[in-house]
């Protein structure tokens, strides 16, 4: 699988991790940076190519983008057609295989293709279950979320002047 992933400084030291342990998984993997530690660089500079390139093949690639929270990380990637970025911080809970766990969710019915971690809140260990878990969950597209995800795509939200 062709993954892409980017962070700003709060998950640098954890993506140089990711993307070795994605690597010897057999994934094709495109860093987007950071590539050197900067505590007051910006987590949009590395979110968006990210998101550029899921955008053009959003059923094949794939992304994974890390900020403090992931939350403003999501929201970016979220600006751009065909991109369904989740967030994933941890749970109460270990990363368990069950119908209630988020990631499983983010996958089974909302076909997510990025996930954002918030690297402030995960171990090392955390992260790398939660990406394996991800990557493995297949999209349900039974009927009822693929008619959802539709609707969503076809919102068109008129900008005001």
């Amino acid at each position: 699988m062709k993954i892409f992933i980017g962070t700003d400084h709060a998950g640098y030291v954890l993506k140089d991790k990711l993307v070795s342990s994605l690597k010897a998984a057999g994934h094709e993997v495109v860093d987007k940076g950071a590539f050197t530690y900067d505590e007051h660089d910006d987590y949009p500079d590395f979110v968006v190519p990210v998101a550029e390139e899921v955008s053009k093949t959003p059923n094949i690639a794939r992304g994974i983008i890390m900020g403090a929270t992931g939350q403003g990380e999501a929201i970016a990637a979220n600006k751009f057609p065909n991109v369904r970025a989740v967030v994933y911080y941890g749970e109460t809970k270990s990363v368990v295989e069950d119908e209630s766990n988020i990631i499983i969710r983010s996958r089974e019915h909302n076909n997510s293709n990025i996930l954002s971690l918030g690297a402030r809140f995960l171990t090392e260990d955390q992260m790398m279950s939660a990406v394996e878990l991800w990557l493995k969950t297949p999209y349900s597209g039974s009927e009822r979320h693929v008619r959802r995800l539709a609707k969503i795509d076809n919102i068109k939200i008129n900008k005001a002047k």
